[in-house]
């Protein structure tokens, strides 16, 4: 008689452990093991199954493009990579209530009203759920068909009778369960389980799956990190509760670019696609305000101009306070380090905080020329000029380095009626771009010094005016 292997699994992050013990070597958690049992039979006397012959193909010949199925929704086929292709199977994750039912719901009624067959199966709310929030949406004329069940052999089942879908939405993941497993639904097993059967239909049927996923309270997508392996897209659904805008960022695409967004506005009839993103973010700009400036980023293919504000305020505590939002906190300690040590600009017994503007969050080293702009406006109180733009990536010597794409920053700058750009010196043969005014720099202690002379000269004049 063969022995059963166990095998202690963290419901957490998905490592495996020999023996159960209280804490997580992987993630740090507690409490998260939790035994589980391999039914194959162990042991040197396991008789091998014989495997079925397959086909090999050469590596020469034609290759055709994968074809895809716009979802009618433009934001989402720009992060998608031009709409959904057979047999593919996608994760989307997000925070709670950050509107990811409301996005696909909206998906599957565009695909229905296009005549594609769409399925809508929600494992966390009722059929009569589903259609009041259609209602609300306007959408409940559309033919979307609608379940609620959690068993995928039932969901499988169904789905193969008749015309196979052409886009199936699996609402959440973290709820569908399969008897194949012995393991209650929502641990790491039964998720890894489900999502094996799912993507083995949407292989075989030419469905497009989406499967709906849950995150932690650190962002990362919960269950197994091998699902996301699994999948052929991962797309983040991003967005601040204060804030109106949501982004759909693609953070793995096998079809299609890994850095494109979708920037959508959540109104009351739902998501509204914003085609002009730049033009939404700097629409409640504080113009004439130390400590802000302009920062004409690139997501993807798409140039994007945001505020970067930042506050720099004398300390009363031992250890000064830095505070980042919408930016990595260690580029900021990096910049806060140049300008100190190459720069003149002491800012140990000062409290620093930098935000970026509009809940949007900036990942590219772009960013570093902005952010020391903004900085050292405030703490010299010497607002920047309001037309102006920056962009370029600080080293640690101070020098001002080029970045990828400067002539379709400075087009979407022109375009959003900016007239001047401080750029690097290496972006020169690229400043003609919409008649805009270049100001390059080389080192970083050239813009300080550009900004205190700022400063001063508004100083003069403000004396001047007095004595006049």
């Amino acid at each position: 008689m063969s022995k059963r292997s166990l095998s202690f699994i963290c419901q957490n992050c998905g490592a495996a452990a020999s023996r159960w013990q209280g804490k997580c070597e992987a993630c740090g958690e507690w409490n998260t093991l939790a035994q589980e049992g391999d039914e194959r039979p162990a042991g040197p006397g396991r008789k091998a199954s014989k495997g079925r012959l397959f086909a090999l193909e050469p590596l020469t010949g034609e290759a055709h493009d994968a074809p895809r199925l716009p979802s009618g929704v433009a934001e989402l086929d720009r992060v998608t990579g031009g709409g959904f292709v057979r047999g593919s199977v996608l994760l989307m994750a997000g925070d709670p209530g950050i509107g990811k039912s409301t996005l696909l719901i909206q998906a599957t009624a565009a695909l229905a009203r296009s005549g594609h067959r769409a399925v809508y199966i929600s494992g966390e709310e009722a059929v009569a759920q589903v259609r009041l929030r259609a209602e609300r949406l306007g959408l409940r004329d559309a033919a979307v068909e609608l379940a609620a069940e959690t068993s995928v052999e039932d969901i499988i089942a169904t789905l193969s009778e008749g015309k196979v879908p052409r886009l199936i939405v699996i609402d959440s993941i973290q709820t569908m369960w399969t008897e194949l497993v012995e393991s209650a639904p929502g641990t790491v097993t039964q998720v890894r389980g489900s999502a094996q059967a799912l993507i083995r239909f949407a292989k075989k049927s030419g469905a497009a799956i989406i499967l709906v996923g849950h995150v932690t309270k650190d962002g990362q997508i919960a269950g197994p990190r091998v699902v996301e392996h699994m999948v052929d897209a991962v797309l983040s659904f991003e967005g601040e509760g204060s804030h109106q805008f949501r982004i759909l960022r693609a953070v793995k695409n096998r079809f299609g670019p890994t850095d494109e967004i979708g920037v959508f506005e959540m109104t009351g009839a739902g998501l509204r696609e914003v085609a002009n993103p730049s033009e939404l973010f700097l629409s409640e700009r504080d113009l004439g305000t130390p400590g802000t400036a302009v920062f004409a980023g690139m997501e993807g293919t798409r140039p994007l101009l945001v505020e970067i504000q930042a506050l720099v305020a004398p300390t009363s505590l031992g250890t000064p306070r830095r505070a980042v939002v919408g930016w990595d906190p260690s580029r900021l300690s990096m910049v806060l380090a140049v300008l100190e040590a190459h720069c003149g600009v002491k800012l140990g017994g000062h409290d620093v905080y930098l935000n970026v503007a509009g809940g949007m969050r900036i990942q590219e080293p772009a960013a570093d020329l902005a952010a020391a702009a903004a900085l050292v406006s405030s703490l010299a109180n010497s607002p920047l000029p309001a037309d102006a733009v920056y962009f370029g990536e600080v080293s640690l010597s101070g020098a001002i380095r080029p970045v990828a794409q400067a002539a379709a920053r400075l087009k979407e700058a022109a375009k959003l009626g900016f007239t001047r750009a401080v750029v690097p010196e290496a972006a020169k043969s690229e400043t003609g771009e919409g008649g805009l005014k270049a100001s390059t720099v080389a080192n970083l202690t050239h813009l300080v010094a550009d900004i205190a002379a700022l400063g001063k000269t508004r100083t003069a004049g403000k004396t001047h005016g007095q004595d006049g």
